[in-house]
């Protein structure tokens, strides 16, 4: 490795790569980014950043920002299908869990983790093809011919990870019977309608939607849904599947009017498979590890899956700094005995799709929490 800090190869550039460099880059080491597409593109989908991502993003100071971009609704909101009853309702002041609750578009909140990196770090049009460990280093591999080296490679390629493959084997998605729809779009076709001040679910029998706008000035409508799969539709993990609003309205017959209004109003949608996998024997193989929907893909039931990869990134930044970037495979030991007990307890409860369903359960330990003042627990502990 020699006398200075490891160099960082991250392999993937979503919302958990660009997360993982940025904190990397603020403890003072020096990261490249590797991302196989040829460009980023603006997909139509919303995201909500909860208060314990958005301490995180906090410190990468890009919370202002995306202040001024996003919608901050006044509540987690919880309704039966068709009465509109609500069955729990959380306001989400910012003084509740120390940061705000925003719910944005995916592209803004790409862009903002992008502004906080130089440009030429990012490196385009790099589809990994293979790794090869040797000596304290990794040897990358690229499908362009290129081969590049690293002290360290961290695995960001999400829900498809080739590095998850090398890192434990090949595992197979787990398909049970669930598809979504999403769109995005103007609120101009909802002919001045107001969804209201919250992000709503509305659950159904068998179904949920889930509504909210994505704009601070309230110009921009998301919705997500869960439905059961259709016994004719080849079972796709694609964002870019087209749906058809036709089908979509059909499903949700007998909804609430607040909920079909926001439905005759959307022009298209699209939709995909929720594929859940089994929780990996391990995250990290010497000097290679995973992050983010690499090492724990889970159901959009709970909206973590972001805000558990950038979680992650101040866990594993924490971790490089507390072993000096001296001892990469104990660093990631560390992350990864620091991270797996919360990110396993939030992918059984997404799986279950019980959160806040009703009761009153605590929710303190997800929202509260601050991935960058929580004690690290030794790796030695978790054995």
């Amino acid at each position: 490795m020699g006398a200075g800090k490891p160099s960082i190869a991250i392999i993937g550039a979503g919302m958990g790569g660009l997360a993982a460099a940025g904190t990397l880059r603020m403890a003072g080491f020096g990261v490249q980014v590797y991302e196989q597409a040829p460009h980023f593109e603006r997909i139509g989908a919303g995201i909500q950043m909860m208060p314990n991502s958005m301490k995180v993003l906090r410190k990468l100071g890009i919370e202002e920002r995306l202040r001024k971009l996003s919608f901050m609704p006044y509540s987690h909101l919880n309704r039966v299908w068709d009465t509109g009853e609500v069955i729990r309702e959380l306001p989400m002041p910012e003084t509740l869990f120390n940061a705000p609750y925003l719910c944005m578009h995916r592209a803004d909140l790409h862009s903002a983790l992008a502004s906080v990196l130089p440009s030429d770090i990012i490196h385009l049009n790099k589809k990994l093809a293979g790794l090869d460990q040797k000596g304290g280093e990794v040897r990358m591999s690229f499908t362009d011919g290129t081969k590049v080296t690293a002290n360290a490679v961290i695995g960001a390629d999400g829900v498809h990870s080739l590095v998850r493959d090398i890192v434990v084997g090949p595992d197979a998605p787990i398909h049970k019977g669930r598809i979504a729809y999403r769109a995005n779009f103007s609120a101009s076709h909802l002919r001045g309608r107001d969804i209201g001040p919250s992000r709503t679910k509305w659950w159904g029998i068998d179904r949920h939607i889930v509504i909210y706008y994505t704009k601070a000035d309230r110009s921009e409508i998301y919705f997500v849904t869960s439905v059961p799969e259709p016994a004719d539709w080849i079972t796709k993990e694609s964002w870019s599947a087209k749906g058809d609003v036709h089908e979509l309205r059909a499903e949700y017959e007998g909804f609430h009017e607040d909920v079909r209004a926001v439905l005759e109003a959307c022009p298209d949608c699209h939709k995909w498979a929720i594929l859940e996998r089994e929780p990996l024997p391990r995250w990290s193989d010497g000097n290679v590890a995973l992050l983010g929907d690499a090492c724990h893909p889970m159901t959009p039931y709970m909206a973590q899956g972001a805000a558990a990869a950038i979680e992650d990134s101040a866990i594993l930044a924490r971790c490089f700094e507390e072993t000096r970037g001296e001892d990469i495979p104990g660093a990631f030991q560390l992350y990864e005995a620091n991270r797996k007990p919360r990110v396993s307890r939030i992918q059984a409860i997404s799986s279950a799709n019980t959160w806040m369903k009703g009761g009153n359960e605590d929710t303190s330990w997800l929202y509260g929490y601050d991935a960058w003042g929580v004690p690290l627990i030794p790796a030695a502990q978790t054995v």
